[in-house]
């Protein structure tokens, strides 16, 4: 049963927690970390580790992209950035990370400005396939309809609608929206879109076709959202509710599974396993992933919402260079602040638990903690 508070005689609020709230419990049993599978699939695709590099460009580049598909998992595209504007983009990636945090919102408005080019949609999805690994390409609902026919033709094997909130029944006066339902129906791939926040939101998703929601709402390293539009929703509570909406989606469809997929505000290893025992299937990470040498923004992380023209609700982030992206994935560690070897910290939870897979993870017991005890 939700709690709810009187917040004054007219409002009342749901009690929600975040992912620092959270705290897992170990089990009577017990097993040893080399013994537990941190495999996980969407569609007919298969990955070893339950990571997925979020498609912003101080993220994923088709160099990174590449990388990740070498160390077992998927790094996705940002087919509205800097690398389908610009033939070189790397100048533009050096001058944001050197600039003055006063300044670097008003450059990346201009720097994003640059229209987008087809052809280089084409050549960088070929650049990451022509290296054998799996090709994941993301868009914002908006340019959807626009550039999806380009993609297809480009080839990809994951296609991402990602925007900071995506619903299955948008409403517009001035412009058809995008059908999301005959639009999934019609495709040939596995279609991931986010983000929801809530059962409802989630539902409609997964009754539109989705093979995976992605959960999570103003959170992150680079997320102003809460600041400039006043909307926010803990993360722990939107993966149980999105779980939820899932386990209820299995029985009216008859056994169709889709994978929950949390999007932001995972910057430690320890928030991206609680992540998973709250019921995702997998992470979308950014600034864990930011702050690899490999990354392309150069110890810089920004996202979408930074880049918006008239009401920008993201900020470029300072999140430093800590190792590799293997060293971040699979370590090894050498500081106790949970910014490298996620996967081996992961493994470690699972045996705390004793649980083999992770979707047998996802029932550890947790216990609810005031932030920082």
């Amino acid at each position: 049963m939700s709690q709810e508070i009187e917040i004054g005689l007219g409002k009342k609020g749901r009690i929600a927690y975040g992912l620092d709230d959270i705290a897992i419990v170990p089990s009577r049993r017990t097993r040893d970390p080399q013994d537990v599978s941190t495999a996980w699939q969407v569609d007919a695709y298969q990955f070893d580790i339950p990571v997925i590099g979020a498609p912003m460009d101080s993220v994923t580049s088709p160099k990174t992209a590449i990388e990740l598909g070498r160390l077992g998992t998927v790094g996705v595209l940002d087919l509205e950035g800097l690398w389908t504007r610009y033939d070189d983009p790397e100048p533009i990636l050096e001058h944001v990370a050197a600039l003055d945090p006063q300044e670097a919102t008003a450059y990346l408005q201009q720097a994003y400005a640059e229209p987008i080019k087809p052809e280089l949609i084409v050549s960088r999805l070929h650049e990451i396939r022509d290296a054998g690994v799996t090709v994941a390409g993301a868009l914002s609902p908006q340019r959807t309809q626009q550039y999806y026919s380009t993609v297809l033709e480009a080839g990809v094997d994951l296609f991402v609608i990602r925007g900071t909130a995506v619903s299955a029944e948008h409403v517009s006066t001035d412009h058809e929206p995008l059908n999301l339902k005959k639009f999934i129906y019609d495709l040939d791939v596995p279609v991931i879109v986010g983000g929801a926040a809530n059962y409802t939101a989630a539902l409609h998703l997964m009754r539109a076709g989705a093979a995976g929601v992605l959960v999570g709402f103003g959170g992150g390293a680079v997320s102003a959202v809460r600041k400039t539009i006043g909307v926010h929703v803990p993360l722990a509570t939107a993966i149980s509710d999105v779980a939820e909406a899932r386990r209820d989606y299995m029985d009216e469809s008859g056994g169709r599974y889709v994978q929950v997929i949390a999007d932001g505000g995972m910057g430690d290893s320890g928030s991206f396993v609680t992540a998973l025992a709250m019921g995702a299937d997998a992470c979308m990470l950014g600034a864990p992933l930011a702050r690899a040498k490999e990354a392309p923004g150069h110890g810089m992380h920004w996202g979408s919402e930074a880049r918006h023209m008239t009401l920008p609700r993201g900020l470029r982030s300072d999140v430093g260079t800590v190792g590799t992206l293997e060293e971040i994935l699979y370590g090894p560690s050498h500081m106790a602040d949970g910014k490298t070897n996620f996967i081996g910290a992961l493994r470690r939870a699972m045996a705390s638990t004793g649980y083999v897979d992770l979707k047998n993870f996802q029932r550890c017991d947790v216990v609810v903690t005031p932030t920082g005890r």
